[in-house]
């Protein structure tokens, strides 16, 4: 199949709906239902603003955060006109791929 990966760039501590925003994300692709989200971590990143964002040992709220989704281009269509809808401020790369699931479910 051919569509998009879309990857969401945000931090522990940015909120949507009082719910942290990548969770949130996670959700919305549920409620939608797409395929499947994932929220990868990071250790240490910048932004636009040029500010270190970092997980500290007892800090986490500014560590980064990467939401991962493959999408059928309706999919991203329905999705980015959503997230537009919601007013969510959010950075993001969208790249054309081919994916697929190999063998059978549960094997």
């Amino acid at each position: 199949m051919n569509g998009y990966q879309i990857t969401f760039f945000t931090q522990q501590d940015r909120r949507h709906h009082g719910k942290p925003l990548a969770d949130w994300l996670v959700h919305l692709s549920r409620e939608m239902g797409l395929r499947g989200a994932t929220i990868i971590p990071a250790s240490e990143g910048f932004g636009h603003h040029r500010r270190i964002h970092s997980a500290h040992f007892f800090e986490l709220a500014d560590q980064p955060l990467e939401v991962l989704m493959a999408v059928t281009e309706e999919e991203s269509g329905q999705l980015f006109d959503r997230l537009k809808a919601e007013g969510v401020h959010l950075f993001y790369v969208r790249t054309a791929v081919e994916f697929g699931s190999l063998g059978e479910p549960g094997a």
